[in-house]
């Protein structure tokens, strides 16, 4: 492609928040977690954070925040109280925009349930619990902590701590795993009435314990029915689908995902996280990744960012089709340049290619078709270099 990049305005952003610690390393986890052994530098890592955000003050160019999320790891092992007092130092150094989401993912279990007033009242307006499933030999098989009692109890509490914006995430084809156990998980799933609703496949990731000694899942076509069963309860029971794998209620679809699939920027804090940051002076999108492991992100001798790589002109199209094409309405067709900094003329060829395959629909939107979503890696595919 070799076309230079020129951008006239930037996108929104976000702030991602990486917590590392974790009870417990599952089988299947391929993110950046490490098992806590003793006590958590808890307070040292908030002011760790703090100093990480200011050294990226520069690139956030006079934009508001319009999300906020803290992942993980367990981000509910931390308290309140630190939350409380990172989100107020947060706010003076960059403006919030007046309905910022907040949100924190949280686990099950008992001791973190009765945190989530604390959580609540730290500012933090909108909860994604990881519940996987709710069948107690499936969350075994996962190696999760909780159970069926702690999972069900802890969509209740989230209402009663005032989360009226919550997240449940569902996973299936779990291990050995029947068709009538997956509706059963998104029966009691609707039931605990979540706005919305993350419900993926498990996939075998390459570096987790499931990678070395994979256990047995189920077959495509069984896979295939769970998936048809499965959406339709959802639509039935309000929830729309708007994301490859997310679910919500009218108006409550994730900001914070939103931005990513929509080639928003993003910073990143946190061992490990990663960002997305338009730079107007450099004319250019540039990948940000933090040092890895807690230890070497808490040496103050060391330095927070690992790696800072510009996206090259071409791969930037592939990388906001990734995202753009997840979404069952696509984008505006005009975000292709105005995030990308390219003309969609660069791409055009490709373009057309997707839609003679009935792939692609184009348009004031630039969207996946319905075959395009049920065959998203041949899409993707087409927007590939060569």
């Amino acid at each position: 492609m070799n076309n230079p990049s020129r951008f006239s305005s930037l996108p929104p952003l976000s702030l991602y928040v990486h917590i590392p610690w974790c009870v417990r390393k599952c089988p299947y986890c391929d993110f950046n977690s490490h098992e806590s052994s003793g006590e958590i530098p808890e307070r040292e890592y908030i002011q760790a954070l703090l100093q990480d955000f200011r050294q990226e003050a520069a690139l956030i160019q006079d934009r508001q925040l319009t999300s906020i999320f803290f992942g993980g790891g367990t981000p509910s092992l931390f308290s309140g109280a630190s939350y409380k007092y990172l989100l107020a130092e947060l706010q003076k150094e960059i403006q919030f925009s007046p309905d910022t989401e907040i949100t924190l993912e949280a686990n099950p279990g008992t001791m973190e349930q009765a945190k989530f007033f604390d959580f609540r009242d730290a500012g933090i307006n909108r909860l994604s619990i990881g519940i996987q499933s709710f069948n107690d030999e499936k969350l075994k098989a996962l190696g999760r902590i909780h159970n069926r009692t702690s999972a069900v109890e802890a969509g209740k509490n989230a209402r009663k701590a005032g989360f009226d914006n919550f997240n449940l995430d569902l996973m299936h084809g779990l291990p050995n795993q029947t068709l009538e156990e997956a509706l059963v998980d998104i029966q009691q799933a609707i039931a605990l009435k979540p706005t919305h609703l993350s419900w993926y496949q498990l996939t075998i990731e390459p570096n987790t314990a499931f990678y070395s000694a994979p256990p047995k899942l189920p077959t495509e076509d069984h896979l295939w029915e769970i998936q048809e069963q499965g959406h339709q309860l959802l639509i039935n029971a309000g929830f729309k689908q708007y994301e490859v794998s997310a679910y919500s209620q009218p108006s409550r679809q994730s900001k914070h995902n939103l931005n990513y699939w929509q080639f928003g920027d993003y910073i990143g804090i946190g061992a490990g996280a990663h960002g997305k940051l338009t730079d107007l002076d450099r004319q250019q999108i540039f990948r940000r990744r933090k040092t890895r492991t807690p230890r070497n992100y808490l040496d103050q001798t060391k330095e927070f960012l690992a790696n800072e790589k510009a996206i090259s002109s071409d791969d930037l199209a592939f990388e906001f089709m990734l995202n753009a094409m997840r979404l069952v309405n696509g984008v505006p067709t005009d975000y292709f340049d105005t995030r990308t900094g390219l003309s969609i003329n660069t791409v055009i060829e490709k373009v057309n290619l997707a839609k003679q395959k009935g792939l692609l629909e184009t348009g004031k939107q630039l969207k996946p078709s319905e075959k395009g979503l049920q065959f998203l890696n041949e899409l993707l595919s087409i927007f590939m270099e060569e």
